[in-house]
Protein backbone atom coordinates (compact mmCIF):
# COMPACT_ATOMS: atom_id res chain seq x y z
CA UNK A 1 0.00 0.00 0.00
CA UNK A 2 1.30 3.45 -0.95
CA UNK A 3 0.77 5.70 2.08
CA UNK A 4 1.75 9.36 1.89
CA UNK A 5 2.13 11.38 5.09
CA UNK A 6 2.58 15.15 4.99
CA UNK A 7 4.20 16.66 8.08
CA UNK A 8 7.38 15.98 10.03
CA UNK A 9 6.08 16.72 13.53
CA UNK A 10 4.87 14.40 16.27
CA UNK A 11 1.76 13.24 14.39
CA UNK A 12 3.40 12.63 11.01
CA UNK A 13 6.56 10.99 12.32
CA UNK A 14 4.72 8.73 14.76
CA UNK A 15 2.29 7.63 12.05
CA UNK A 16 5.17 6.75 9.72
CA UNK A 17 6.97 4.82 12.44
CA UNK A 18 3.88 2.81 13.36
CA UNK A 19 2.96 2.00 9.75
CA UNK A 20 6.55 1.05 8.87
CA UNK A 21 6.24 -2.07 11.04
CA UNK A 22 4.16 -3.56 8.22
CA UNK A 23 6.70 -4.24 5.47
CA UNK A 24 3.96 -4.32 2.81
CA UNK A 25 3.45 -0.59 3.33
CA UNK A 26 5.48 1.81 1.21
CA UNK A 27 5.50 5.12 3.04
CA UNK A 28 6.43 8.56 1.75
CA UNK A 29 6.91 11.19 4.45
CA UNK A 30 6.86 14.72 3.02
CA UNK A 31 8.11 17.55 5.22
CA UNK A 32 9.10 21.13 4.48
CA UNK A 33 11.90 20.83 7.05
CA UNK A 34 14.70 18.25 7.28
CA UNK A 35 14.42 17.91 11.08
CA UNK A 36 11.86 16.73 13.58
CA UNK A 37 11.37 19.57 16.05
CA UNK A 38 10.73 18.82 19.71
CA UNK A 39 8.61 21.86 20.59
CA UNK A 40 8.61 21.42 24.40
CA UNK A 41 12.39 22.00 24.43
CA UNK A 42 12.59 25.11 22.25
CA UNK A 43 12.55 27.54 25.18
CA UNK A 44 15.60 25.73 26.58
CA UNK A 45 17.55 26.02 23.34
CA UNK A 46 16.55 29.69 23.11
CA UNK A 47 18.08 30.30 26.54
CA UNK A 48 21.47 28.71 25.99
CA UNK A 49 20.96 24.96 26.29
CA UNK A 50 21.89 22.36 23.70
CA UNK A 51 20.27 22.44 20.27
CA UNK A 52 20.36 18.62 20.34
CA UNK A 53 17.31 18.63 22.62
CA UNK A 54 15.21 20.45 20.01
CA UNK A 55 16.02 19.02 16.57
CA UNK A 56 16.60 15.50 15.24
CA UNK A 57 17.23 14.90 11.51
CA UNK A 58 14.38 12.97 9.91
CA UNK A 59 17.00 10.89 8.13
CA UNK A 60 18.31 9.74 11.50
CA UNK A 61 14.85 8.78 12.76
CA UNK A 62 14.11 6.65 9.68
CA UNK A 63 17.61 5.40 8.88
CA UNK A 64 16.65 1.80 9.64
CA UNK A 65 13.19 1.97 8.01
CA UNK A 66 13.74 0.72 4.46
CA UNK A 67 10.09 1.18 3.53
CA UNK A 68 10.02 4.89 4.46
CA UNK A 69 11.15 7.55 1.98
CA UNK A 70 11.70 11.02 3.44
CA UNK A 71 11.10 13.85 0.97
CA UNK A 72 11.82 17.50 1.74
CA UNK A 73 9.17 19.48 -0.11
CA UNK A 74 6.29 21.89 0.49
CA UNK A 75 2.83 20.72 -0.54
CA UNK A 76 0.42 23.28 -2.02
CA UNK A 77 -2.52 21.36 -3.53
CA UNK A 78 -4.44 18.11 -3.14
CA UNK A 79 -6.69 16.37 -5.66
CA UNK A 80 -8.71 13.55 -4.04
CA UNK A 81 -10.16 12.54 -7.43
CA UNK A 82 -6.75 11.56 -8.84
CA UNK A 83 -5.34 10.85 -5.35
CA UNK A 84 -2.43 13.18 -5.90
CA UNK A 85 -0.58 16.03 -4.24
CA UNK A 86 1.23 18.91 -5.93
CA UNK A 87 4.12 20.82 -4.41
CA UNK A 88 5.09 24.46 -4.76
CA UNK A 89 8.04 23.32 -6.87
CA UNK A 90 5.82 21.47 -9.33
CA UNK A 91 6.35 17.93 -8.07
CA UNK A 92 3.42 15.50 -8.01
CA UNK A 93 2.96 12.68 -5.48
CA UNK A 94 0.35 9.91 -5.78
CA UNK A 95 -1.12 8.01 -2.85
CA UNK A 96 -3.44 5.18 -1.89
CA UNK A 97 -3.89 6.56 1.63
CA UNK A 98 -3.17 10.15 2.62
CA UNK A 99 -2.44 11.49 6.13
CA UNK A 100 -2.19 15.25 6.65
CA UNK A 101 -0.34 16.37 9.78
CA UNK A 102 1.10 19.72 8.76
CA UNK A 103 1.03 21.35 12.19
CA UNK A 104 0.17 24.96 12.99
CA UNK A 105 1.73 28.31 12.11
CA UNK A 106 2.29 31.54 14.01
CA UNK A 107 -0.34 34.25 13.78
CA UNK A 108 -0.02 37.82 15.02
CA UNK A 109 -3.80 38.45 15.07
CA UNK A 110 -3.30 41.40 12.75
CA UNK A 111 -1.36 43.42 15.36
CA UNK A 112 0.61 46.00 13.41
CA UNK A 113 4.40 45.68 13.49
CA UNK A 114 4.70 42.40 15.43
CA UNK A 115 5.78 40.38 12.41
CA UNK A 116 8.60 42.87 11.78
CA UNK A 117 9.77 43.86 15.24
CA UNK A 118 9.05 40.91 17.54
CA UNK A 119 11.28 37.86 17.91
CA UNK A 120 10.05 34.29 18.26
CA UNK A 121 11.26 30.89 19.42
CA UNK A 122 9.09 28.55 17.36
CA UNK A 123 11.78 27.54 14.84
CA UNK A 124 15.55 27.24 14.55
CA UNK A 125 15.68 30.38 12.42
CA UNK A 126 13.71 32.41 14.97
CA UNK A 127 15.91 31.21 17.83
CA UNK A 128 19.10 32.07 15.91
CA UNK A 129 17.77 35.58 15.24
CA UNK A 130 16.95 36.11 18.91
CA UNK A 131 20.30 34.80 20.14
CA UNK A 132 22.23 36.85 17.61
CA UNK A 133 20.29 39.95 18.65
CA UNK A 134 21.23 39.33 22.29
CA UNK A 135 24.85 38.71 21.27
CA UNK A 136 25.00 42.02 19.40
CA UNK A 137 23.43 43.98 22.25
CA UNK A 138 25.43 42.47 25.12
CA UNK A 139 28.74 41.34 23.57
CA UNK A 140 29.25 44.10 21.00
CA UNK A 141 27.34 47.08 22.39
CA UNK A 142 27.63 46.18 26.10
CA UNK A 143 24.00 47.07 26.68
CA UNK A 144 21.38 45.37 28.82
CA UNK A 145 17.70 46.11 28.23
CA UNK A 146 15.77 47.91 30.94
CA UNK A 147 13.20 45.19 30.40
CA UNK A 148 12.86 42.16 28.17
CA UNK A 149 9.22 41.71 27.15
CA UNK A 150 7.55 38.37 26.47
CA UNK A 151 4.04 38.43 25.02
CA UNK A 152 1.82 35.49 25.92
CA UNK A 153 0.91 33.90 29.23
CA UNK A 154 0.55 30.37 27.90
CA UNK A 155 3.02 27.52 28.60
CA UNK A 156 5.67 28.71 26.10
CA UNK A 157 5.68 32.29 27.37
CA UNK A 158 5.89 31.17 30.98
CA UNK A 159 8.69 28.66 30.32
CA UNK A 160 10.69 31.27 28.44
CA UNK A 161 10.09 34.07 30.97
CA UNK A 162 11.27 31.84 33.82
CA UNK A 163 14.49 30.88 32.00
CA UNK A 164 15.38 34.14 30.25
CA UNK A 165 16.72 36.02 33.28
CA UNK A 166 19.41 33.46 34.10
CA UNK A 167 20.43 33.30 30.43
CA UNK A 168 20.91 37.08 30.22
CA UNK A 169 22.97 36.98 33.41
CA UNK A 170 25.21 34.23 31.96
CA UNK A 171 25.78 36.32 28.84
CA UNK A 172 26.63 39.38 30.90
CA UNK A 173 29.03 37.42 33.09
CA UNK A 174 30.83 35.93 30.10
CA UNK A 175 31.25 39.27 28.33
CA UNK A 176 31.96 41.13 31.58
CA UNK A 177 29.02 43.48 31.09
CA UNK A 178 27.81 45.13 34.31
CA UNK A 179 24.15 44.58 35.09
CA UNK A 180 21.77 45.10 37.93
CA UNK A 181 18.53 43.22 38.23
CA UNK A 182 17.58 41.71 34.89
CA UNK A 183 13.94 42.67 34.39
CA UNK A 184 11.74 40.20 32.54
CA UNK A 185 8.13 41.25 31.89
CA UNK A 186 5.40 38.91 30.64
CA UNK A 187 2.23 40.37 29.11
CA UNK A 188 -1.05 38.45 28.94
CA UNK A 189 -4.27 39.82 27.42
CA UNK A 190 -6.49 37.58 29.56
CA UNK A 191 -7.30 38.16 33.26
CA UNK A 192 -4.97 35.30 34.29
CA UNK A 193 -2.04 33.20 33.11
CA UNK A 194 -2.64 29.76 31.59
CA UNK A 195 -6.32 30.45 30.83
CA UNK A 196 -6.87 26.85 29.68
CA UNK A 197 -5.77 25.47 33.06
CA UNK A 198 -7.38 25.82 36.50
CA UNK A 199 -7.49 29.09 38.41
CA UNK A 200 -5.48 27.48 41.19
CA UNK A 201 -2.67 26.57 38.80
CA UNK A 202 -2.75 30.05 37.25
CA UNK A 203 -2.35 31.63 40.69
CA UNK A 204 0.45 29.25 41.72
CA UNK A 205 2.40 29.89 38.51
CA UNK A 206 2.00 33.67 38.84
CA UNK A 207 3.28 33.49 42.39
CA UNK A 208 6.26 31.40 41.29
CA UNK A 209 7.16 33.79 38.43
CA UNK A 210 7.06 36.80 40.73
CA UNK A 211 9.20 34.96 43.28
CA UNK A 212 11.98 34.46 40.71
CA UNK A 213 11.80 38.09 39.60
CA UNK A 214 9.46 38.05 36.60
CA UNK A 215 6.98 40.92 36.35
CA UNK A 216 3.52 39.64 35.39
CA UNK A 217 1.09 42.06 33.73
CA UNK A 218 -2.44 40.76 33.09
CA UNK A 219 -5.28 42.26 31.01
CA UNK A 220 -2.62 43.85 28.83
CA UNK A 221 -3.64 44.10 25.18
CA UNK A 222 -0.80 44.65 22.73
CA UNK A 223 -1.99 47.07 20.03
CA UNK A 224 1.12 47.63 17.91
CA UNK A 225 4.89 47.17 17.79
CA UNK A 226 7.72 49.38 16.57
CA UNK A 227 11.49 49.45 16.66
CA UNK A 228 11.32 51.12 20.10
CA UNK A 229 8.80 48.79 21.76
CA UNK A 230 5.07 48.27 22.08
CA UNK A 231 1.83 50.14 22.45
CA UNK A 232 -0.09 48.38 25.24
CA UNK A 233 -3.57 49.48 26.32
CA UNK A 234 -2.90 52.85 24.73
CA UNK A 235 0.43 53.39 26.52
CA UNK A 236 4.00 52.93 25.22
CA UNK A 237 6.22 50.17 26.62
CA UNK A 238 9.87 50.58 25.67
CA UNK A 239 12.00 47.56 24.75
CA UNK A 240 14.20 46.46 21.86
CA UNK A 241 13.72 42.81 22.82
CA UNK A 242 10.09 41.79 22.43
CA UNK A 243 9.37 38.07 22.07
CA UNK A 244 6.04 36.80 20.74
CA UNK A 245 5.02 33.39 22.11
CA UNK A 246 1.27 33.69 21.66
CA UNK A 247 -0.97 32.92 18.73
CA UNK A 248 -1.16 29.89 16.45
CA UNK A 249 -3.40 29.21 13.46
CA UNK A 250 -4.10 26.18 11.34
CA UNK A 251 -1.73 25.59 8.44
CA UNK A 252 -2.72 27.83 5.47
CA UNK A 253 -2.70 24.74 3.21
CA UNK A 254 -6.26 24.02 4.34
CA UNK A 255 -7.67 27.47 3.59
CA UNK A 256 -5.97 27.27 0.18
CA UNK A 257 -7.82 24.01 -0.50
CA UNK A 258 -11.27 24.72 0.94
CA UNK A 259 -12.97 22.80 -1.87
CA UNK A 260 -11.77 19.62 -0.17
CA UNK A 261 -11.94 20.55 3.52
CA UNK A 262 -14.72 21.76 5.78
CA UNK A 263 -13.31 24.13 8.38
CA UNK A 264 -14.53 24.84 11.89
CA UNK A 265 -14.72 28.37 13.30
CA UNK A 266 -11.16 28.05 14.62
CA UNK A 267 -9.91 27.18 11.13
CA UNK A 268 -9.26 23.53 11.88
CA UNK A 269 -10.55 20.70 9.71
CA UNK A 270 -13.79 18.99 10.60
CA UNK A 271 -13.27 15.22 10.59
CA UNK A 272 -15.49 12.20 11.17
CA UNK A 273 -15.30 9.60 13.95
CA UNK A 274 -12.30 8.04 12.19
CA UNK A 275 -10.41 11.36 11.74
CA UNK A 276 -11.20 11.42 8.02
CA UNK A 277 -12.66 14.01 5.66
CA UNK A 278 -15.48 13.34 3.19
CA UNK A 279 -12.80 12.39 0.64
CA UNK A 280 -11.25 9.78 2.92
CA UNK A 281 -8.20 11.88 3.82
CA UNK A 282 -6.91 11.48 7.37
CA UNK A 283 -6.33 14.82 9.13
CA UNK A 284 -4.72 14.56 12.55
CA UNK A 285 -2.85 16.43 15.26
CA UNK A 286 -2.97 20.24 15.29
CA UNK A 287 -4.93 20.33 12.01
CA UNK A 288 -8.02 18.42 13.21
CA UNK A 289 -10.99 20.05 14.94
CA UNK A 290 -10.96 17.60 17.84
CA UNK A 291 -10.85 18.10 21.62
CA UNK A 292 -7.31 18.77 22.94
CA UNK A 293 -5.93 19.36 19.43
CA UNK A 294 -2.70 21.35 19.58
CA UNK A 295 -0.95 19.24 22.23
CA UNK A 296 1.90 16.84 21.46
CA UNK A 297 0.23 14.01 23.39
CA UNK A 298 -2.91 14.42 21.28
CA UNK A 299 -0.85 14.28 18.08
CA UNK A 300 0.75 11.00 19.23
CA UNK A 301 -2.65 9.61 20.26
CA UNK A 302 -4.09 10.46 16.82
CA UNK A 303 -1.13 8.86 15.04
CA UNK A 304 -1.48 5.57 16.91
CA UNK A 305 -5.25 5.55 16.37
CA UNK A 306 -5.21 6.01 12.59
CA UNK A 307 -2.27 3.61 12.17
CA UNK A 308 -4.37 0.88 13.75
CA UNK A 309 -7.42 1.80 11.69
CA UNK A 310 -5.47 1.78 8.42
CA UNK A 311 -4.35 -1.75 9.26
CA UNK A 312 -7.88 -2.77 10.20
CA UNK A 313 -9.22 -1.48 6.89
CA UNK A 314 -6.53 -3.32 4.95
CA UNK A 315 -7.37 -6.53 6.82
CA UNK A 316 -11.08 -6.13 6.07
CA UNK A 317 -12.00 -5.35 9.68
CA UNK A 318 -14.37 -2.63 10.88
CA UNK A 319 -12.44 0.53 11.88
CA UNK A 320 -12.81 1.81 15.42
CA UNK A 321 -14.29 5.14 16.49
CA UNK A 322 -12.03 7.91 17.70
CA UNK A 323 -12.10 8.80 21.37
CA UNK A 324 -10.39 11.98 22.54
CA UNK A 325 -8.22 11.58 25.64
CA UNK A 326 -7.38 14.46 27.97
CA UNK A 327 -3.57 14.56 28.27
CA UNK A 328 -1.76 15.76 31.39
CA UNK A 329 -0.10 19.18 31.18
CA UNK A 330 3.21 20.02 32.87
CA UNK A 331 4.63 23.56 32.69
CA UNK A 332 8.17 24.14 33.99
CA UNK A 333 8.71 27.50 35.71
CA UNK A 334 12.45 27.84 36.32
CA UNK A 335 14.81 25.24 37.73
CA UNK A 336 13.32 22.36 39.75
CA UNK A 337 9.80 23.79 39.74
CA UNK A 338 6.79 22.99 37.57
CA UNK A 339 3.00 22.90 37.60
CA UNK A 340 1.25 19.62 36.78
CA UNK A 341 -2.43 19.27 36.03
CA UNK A 342 -4.54 16.31 34.92
CA UNK A 343 -8.26 16.06 35.65
CA UNK A 344 -8.52 16.77 39.40
CA UNK A 345 -4.84 16.12 40.16
CA UNK A 346 -2.64 19.16 40.86
CA UNK A 347 1.06 19.09 41.71
CA UNK A 348 3.47 22.00 42.13
CA UNK A 349 7.19 22.37 42.76
CA UNK A 350 9.92 19.76 42.42
CA UNK A 351 7.58 16.71 42.23
CA UNK A 352 5.95 18.21 39.12
CA UNK A 353 9.41 19.07 37.78
CA UNK A 354 10.39 15.40 38.03
CA UNK A 355 7.22 14.46 36.18
CA UNK A 356 8.14 16.90 33.41
CA UNK A 357 11.59 15.32 33.07
CA UNK A 358 9.98 11.88 32.87
CA UNK A 359 7.44 13.14 30.33
CA UNK A 360 10.22 14.53 28.14
CA UNK A 361 12.06 11.22 28.17
CA UNK A 362 8.85 9.47 27.12
CA UNK A 363 8.29 12.11 24.45
CA UNK A 364 11.72 11.53 22.91
CA UNK A 365 11.28 7.77 23.14
CA UNK A 366 7.98 8.03 21.25
CA UNK A 367 10.08 9.09 18.25
CA UNK A 368 13.58 7.72 18.87
CA UNK A 369 15.16 4.43 20.00
CA UNK A 370 15.95 4.44 23.73
CA UNK A 371 19.66 5.21 23.34
CA UNK A 372 19.05 8.23 21.11
CA UNK A 373 16.14 9.33 23.27
CA UNK A 374 18.39 9.34 26.34
CA UNK A 375 20.94 11.44 24.44
CA UNK A 376 18.37 14.07 23.45
CA UNK A 377 16.91 14.02 26.96
CA UNK A 378 20.34 14.54 28.53
CA UNK A 379 20.97 17.47 26.17
CA UNK A 380 18.30 19.44 28.05
CA UNK A 381 20.74 20.04 30.89
CA UNK A 382 23.77 20.79 28.67
CA UNK A 383 24.68 24.47 28.39
CA UNK A 384 26.07 25.34 24.95
CA UNK A 385 28.64 27.99 24.15
CA UNK A 386 27.35 28.67 20.63
CA UNK A 387 26.16 32.11 21.68
CA UNK A 388 29.75 33.06 22.42
CA UNK A 389 30.71 32.81 18.74
CA UNK A 390 27.35 32.81 16.93
CA UNK A 391 26.89 32.44 13.21
CA UNK A 392 25.98 35.92 11.97
CA UNK A 393 22.33 36.16 11.03
CA UNK A 394 20.41 38.98 9.51
CA UNK A 395 18.46 40.67 12.29
CA UNK A 396 14.71 41.15 11.92
CA UNK A 397 15.04 44.63 13.34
Amino acid sequence: MNITIVGGGFAGVKTALKLSHDKTNQITLISDKPDFQYFPALYGTATGHSHLQSWVPLGTIFSSKLNVDVVIDSISEVDPTTKSLASKGGNVYHYDRLVLALGSVTTYFGIKGLDEFAYGIKSEEEIQKLKHHLYQAIAEEHEVEKQYVIIGGGPTGIELAAAMGQYIKRLCKHYKVPHGKVRITILEAMPRLLPKMSEKTSAKVKQRLEKIGVTVRLNEKVESASVDGLMVNGKPLKSHTVIWTSGVANNPFFTANTDHFELAKNGKVIVDEQLRTKDGIYVIGDNAATPFSGLAQTALHDAIFISKNIKRRRDGKKPKKYRAVLPPVVVPVGESWAAFEWHWIRLYGWPASLLRRAADLMGYHDILPLGQALGAWHAQIVVEDDYFTPTPKKSNK
